[in-house]
């Protein structure tokens, strides 16, 4: 098998040396597995704006239903098609990192749009990795090599910028936007798209809207590549509480989104793990459940309220991963670490949503205003 990757790879790396396709962008979210994030706010924007550009999909061939019932234009990843497609292009779009055999062209552009305003600790800035199969000083060196290969990336605020720059090592261009994903939080028909999405979701107009989207944890797998998710969350009780009056999304990371059967729970709960896109969910919610998730970052585009379910704020805190700034301090609503703290909580929210600190909009949301996906495009494909 490593013998095929190799010349795979050296295959790849011989069609680098070929003219580039000048109009062919290529564009992959989350490995291939989704039609999501930055990568597809830019592919819809030159769907819109720009006809004359090729625009494809990679996608793992596990996950081509979804790129199929959208009218998507796809190749499977590695596939020799994809060997052609992704080793001519002009352009590579990606929201996450590439495989690091993977040679990058000399003359293909690479946006890499990242996904998300970093609380965690992120690349050379992670003290201690505990990722299976990876020493701390390898996952460093890996994330250097790979971020060299990136000529653009995308930046939310002022304060990832700071931060990309080291932890990835990065010294290219950042593309000083906002996230291309948020611009749809900006949207004139924005009242529109909440209805059609409450309809595709079967989520009745009477009842009010609370999204869990919890991150994973770098410790808990169960070999490499396979991570797994206690869920900690007491759905039972909150349906027993609140079941008349609210509907629960649930949306798992895609690490660990697999794991979960919630037919248990009726109508109360629609698992949204698999729904393509979280934006969408973002839209319809009043309130948003997470715990260390870069989610909460985009979410506060709306002013909506927040609610930080953090039982393990200690262990993630200090061992794990370490924060960039007092979480504890400066989170956007309150942080609570029992069931009984959550649905307390909850009961307050929903009778009296508070405001977002105006400081926190301030510090990481002041780029946003609904046009990233066009100056994105503006720098990159500046020549035209």
């Amino acid at each position: 098998m490593k013998f095929v990757q190799k010349i795979y790879y050296f295959l790849f790396k011989l069609v680098g040396f070929l003219p580039r396709r000048k109009e062919l962008v290529m564009f992959e979210s989350f490995s291939g597995k989704q039609y999501s994030c930055n990568p597809r706010a830019i592919f819809e924007y030159m769907e819109e704006h720009n006809p004359e550009y090729e625009l494809l999909w990679s996608v793992n061939p596990k996950y081509i239903d979804l790129f199929e019932a959208h009218g998507v234009p796809y190749v499977k990843r590695f596939s020799v098609n994809w060997l052609f497609k992704m080793g001519l292009a002009k352009y590579w779009i990606s929201n996450s990192r590439l495989p690091l055999e993977l040679p990058k062209p000399k003359k293909t552009i690479y946006v890499q749009t990242w996904h998300g305003t970093p609380l965690k600790k992120l690349g050379v800035d992670i003290d201690e990795v505990h990722m299976p199969g990876q020493t701390t000083e390898q996952y460093k060196a890996d994330f250097v090599k790979e971020a060299q290969k990136w000529d653009y990336l995308i930046s939310p605020n002022a304060y990832s910028s700071t931060i990309f720059r080291r932890a990835f090592g990065f010294t290219g261009e950042m593309i000083e936007s906002g996230y291309p994903r948020n611009d749809i939080l900006f949207s004139a028909d924005k009242e529109l798209k909440i209805a059609n999405i409450k309809m595709a979701l079967n989520i009745p107009e009477d009842k009010k809207v609370i999204l869990y989207a919890p991150t994973w944890r770098d410790n808990d797998f169960y070999e490499i590549g396979k991570y797994k998710f206690d869920l900690k969350i007491d759905i039972a009780k909150m349906q027993e509480k609140f079941g008349d009056e609210v509907v629960l999304l649930v949306r798992m990371h895609y690490l660990v989104a697999e794991h979960f059967d919630f037919t248990q729970y009726g109508d109360f709960v629609r698992d949204a793990s698999k729904h393509e896109d979280i934006r969408d969910l973002y839209l319809v919610s009043d309130l948003l459940i997470t715990d260390y998730s870069s989610v909460f970052f985009d979410y506060a585009n709306l002013k909506r309220p927040m609610l930080f379910y953090t039982y393990d704020l200690a262990e993630y805190r200090d061992t794990l991963r370490g924060f960039y700034f007092d979480f504890e301090q400066n989170a956007p609503g309150p942080l609570v670490e029992t069931n009984d703290a959550l649905m307390a909580e909850i009961e307050i929210m929903l009778e009296n949503p508070p405001q977002i600190a105006d400081s926190f909009l301030e510090q990481f949301c002041t780029w946003e205003d609904g046009h990233a996906s066009e100056k994105t495009v503006n720098k990159v494909f500046a020549e035209k």
